[in-house]
């Protein structure tokens, strides 16, 4: 069992890192599921789900991972919406954006 008191700021926030991935990792996990299902309901019923919601092949999910983190692999960005704090880093310490490109 975890003794959080006794653990230094650099454990907690690694700790902290690790579960909001985790909880990440599970809800995209779960999305992933429950559209799976819905859209096996519509084959059922004979339609696919851009028929019943009327999308017309719209893409769904995340935009492509362009710019990734050189000392965290796992964080990514697609160069959509604001910048990550990692990238903002990054570009003042003088990195370029082709530099952090995937």
């Amino acid at each position: 069992m975890l003794d959080i008191e006794r653990m230094s700021l650099k454990e907690l926030r690694d700790l902290r890192t690790k579960v909001e991935r985790a909880i990440s990792s599970f809800e995209e996990r779960k999305r992933r599921e429950a559209l799976a299902a819905v859209e096996e309901a519509a084959r059922e019923h004979g339609f696919s789900l851009n028929e019943l919601t009327g999308s017309k092949g719209r893409r769904v999910g995340k935009a492509a991972a362009k710019f990734v983190n050189p000392e965290d692999n796992s964080q990514t960005w697609s160069g959509r919406g604001r910048r990550p704090r990692w990238i903002q880093d990054a570009l003042e310490d003088g990195k370029s954006l082709e530099e952090l490109a995937v």
